[in-house]
């Protein structure tokens, strides 16, 4: 498919209001499939969501192992797809990615997924594969960093063009953007292998991505995890806290600008969500926010911003330290694969074991973990 095919596509859709609406929710483990449909119902997600377009469900996968809070729950994958097979969507697509650090296939199996997947019927597609066809695209709207980052062109998947997209993000903090939410999740569906180009200019890219999004999808949609909640140095080596929070928007800033209120951090001072509210890609201001569901306007998590792990900080040196100078030399070159090695033995080898498996084990005895071994 041509870019212009896919530029005329999304001419269709109209651009985002002024007006944002996040339906917020408290559950438990044995009401939470019913009230995902309800939360859905709340955010209005069949007038965001044409039925005659495909529907991608943008599956998380932070992790390739199980880690309460860091990945798509099988709960909030299987609660959305039940939500949309009720309301007559018979076009259903499971989409993920695998990263340079992370293999999509274990951890469909390592969360589950593949479980739900079987229940539904659906088949997932992993962009990674060789079967998934990325073509040029050239966007509509001019880019803050994407067409310099990426001189040769952008690629998207084309399976992305003409079709409906239903984040399926995790409430958690992160080392890079302070939280992570439905437009982080965008990164990896819609940049290649060579995504990690863009972590020094992380909240650039990602407004660049929602514009795009805007630009090729016939509707943008998210619902957010919060039964478990990650706080630290995300998204990965967090501390899990049961929340009993669900969320969703047809707004990605709103429902990421709620997410950042809830964790206890002030939402524009996260340079993502400023800048998209700023080019009106949605709305970042909780003040200009309309919550459905209860009232949200006392909690705060307190979670801690901006922590980090010895891997992290060291990337951090890379993309905007002592080491900057170095960034192409050491992330853009053949000998890239030293950061993926240092990455996984880390993560893998010492924190999973020492930390990780004492904090899952401890999650395991709480109702949401019984739910997680049901599947």
């Amino acid at each position: 498919m041509s870019t212009e095919a896919s530029s005329s596509t999304a001419a269709a859709r109209p651009g985002p209001t002024r007006e944002a609406k996040v339906a917020v929710l408290l559950t438990s483990p044995g009401q939470v499939i019913p009230d995902i449909a309800r939360l859905m119902d709340l955010a209005g997600f069949q007038d965001h969501l044409p039925k005659a377009s495909e529907t991608l469900l943008k599956v998380n996968i932070s992790w390739q192992h199980y880690y309460p809070g860091c990945s798509t729950s099988p709960w909030q994958l299987d609660g959305v797809t039940q939500a949309l097979k009720a309301a007559g969507y018979d076009r259903l697509t499971p989409v993920q990615n695998g990263t340079v650090v992370v293999d999509s296939h274990d951890g469909e199996k390592g969360n589950k997924h593949d479980r739900v997947f079987a229940k539904h019927g659906m088949t997932p597609v992993h962009l990674q594969d060789r079967g998934a066809r990325w073509v040029p695209y050239a966007p509509k709207a001019k880019m803050l960093v994407l067409d310099t980052i990426f001189p040769d062109g952008i690629e998207i998947p084309e399976m992305f063009l003409g079709t409906n997209i239903i984040h399926l993000p995790t409430l958690k903090t992160h080392v890079f953007t302070t939280m992570t939410g439905a437009m982080k999740n965008a990164f990896g569906g819609l940049l290649n292998n060579r995504r990690h180009w863009t972590h020094s200019v992380i909240h650039e890219t990602l407004v660049d991505l929602l514009q795009i999004q805007q630009e090729i999808h016939t509707g943008v949609f998210a619902v957010m995890d919060g039964t478990i909640a990650g706080d630290g140095p995300g998204p990965r080596a967090m501390r899990p806290h049961v929340k009993n929070l669900i969320l969703a928007s047809s707004d990605s800033v709103a429902i990421d600008a709620v997410a950042a209120k809830l964790m206890g951090f002030d939402p524009m001072s996260i340079p993502f969500i400023r800048l998209a509210h700023e080019a009106g890609l949605g709305v970042g201001n909780p003040s200009e926010i309309t919550v459905e569901g209860i009232d949200i306007s006392d909690i705060n998590f307190h979670f801690s911003k901006d922590e980090d792990t010895f891997v992290s900080w060291g990337q951090k040196q890379i993309y905007w330290g002592k080491l900057h100078r170095f960034e192409k030399v050491l992330l853009r070159t053949p000998i890239v694969p030293w950061a993926f090695f240092g990455s996984n033995l880390y993560h893998n080898k010492y924190w999973y074991p020492l930390q990780g498996k004492r904090r899952i084990a401890k999650m395991m005895e709480t109702d949401w973990g019984q739910l997680f071994k049901s599947y």
